[in-house]
């Protein structure tokens, strides 16, 4: 990781990804059918209301097209770049295929340039090759995982992070997920063999409250420096604990600190073998 002289007191506690190590190949080649301009949303939708808290500014950015489903199949691509993507933790990947087809795609842990993609069944077990889970050897870390056969990558997407493949049985693959949960999906779903790049960004701090705003990051407010109008958790004199039993958010539902909020009857509940591990270590 990057450190910086404690020139101020913001540099003193700056840590940032060393992009020029990790990165790789001509940082300007960027298709032009492979980007378009992004439009801010600033957290509201289409009637203008605020439905996701704390987005808002930002530098403009260029949007990548990322191909998540790899769906050129039976052909191979030769990687010609490891480039920085704004939208996403990892890294991306340019690769230009047989046919002269250029695509990005989520860059795997040690990618270089001229290295060697493929999505085939028949493709080595190898990193960055992609292949359906019944072809994947038990025990192997695969990242971008598909959810429903064809639906493209939905699962261990951002970087350093893996799904592990632990078995195969009836027509699923069990895979257990970053959280620890441990999940059915059909083995006819695909995954790319790897662990997902840029492993040391959750090494990241950004120093000063400035970075995040470059980010499109708003201040975050704690419930308990609200009046009791705007937060459950708000009031009191001076610093005062909750007052409650359970956290909770804005609108009143259960929120973190270990407690259990997914849906009782969400519909993904029976593909689920073990729950994920909440609270105090």
């Amino acid at each position: 990781m990057k450190t910086f002289r404690p020139t101020t007191p913001s540099r003193r506690h700056t840590i940032l990804t060393p992009y020029k190590e990790l990165l790789s190949g001509d940082q300007k080649a960027k298709p032009k059918a492979l980007v378009r301009g992004a439009r801010k949303s600033g957290g509201r939708n289409n009637q203008g209301r605020i439905t996701t808290r704390h987005i808002g500014g930002g530098h403009k950015t260029l949007r990548r097209s990322v191909d998540f489903s790899m769906e050129k199949k039976n052909i191979s691509g030769r990687v010609l770049g490891v480039q920085y993507d704004p939208d996403r933790s990892a890294f991306v990947a340019l690769v230009l295929y047989k046919d002269g087809e250029r695509r990005y795609v989520v860059a795997h842990k040690g990618l270089k340039v001229g290295d060697v993609i493929e999505t085939s069944e028949k493709a080595p077990i190898a990193a960055g090759n992609r292949l359906p889970l019944a072809k994947i050897p038990v025990g192997t870390f695969v990242y971008n995982v598909e959810l429903q056969p064809g639906g493209g990558g939905k699962i261990a997407r951002s970087a350093g992070n893996f799904v592990e493949v632990i078995a195969n049985d009836l027509g699923y693959a069990f895979l257990k997920m970053p959280s620890g949960e441990v999940r059915k999906v059909v083995e006819t779903c695909s995954a790319t063999i790897g662990v997902a790049s840029n492993d040391q960004h959750k090494l990241r701090n950004e120093g000063k409250a400035g970075r995040n705003r470059w980010k499109g990051k708003r201040p975050h407010v704690r419930g308990t420096a609200m009046n009791p109008v705007d937060h459950p958790h708000g009031g009191g004199e001076g610093r005062q604990g909750r007052g409650l039993r359970r956290a909770k958010s804005k609108w009143g539902k259960p929120t973190g600190k270990g407690q259990k909020t997914r849906a009782p009857k969400k519909y993904s509940n029976v593909f689920i073998v073990t729950r994920r591990k909440v609270g105090k270590k």
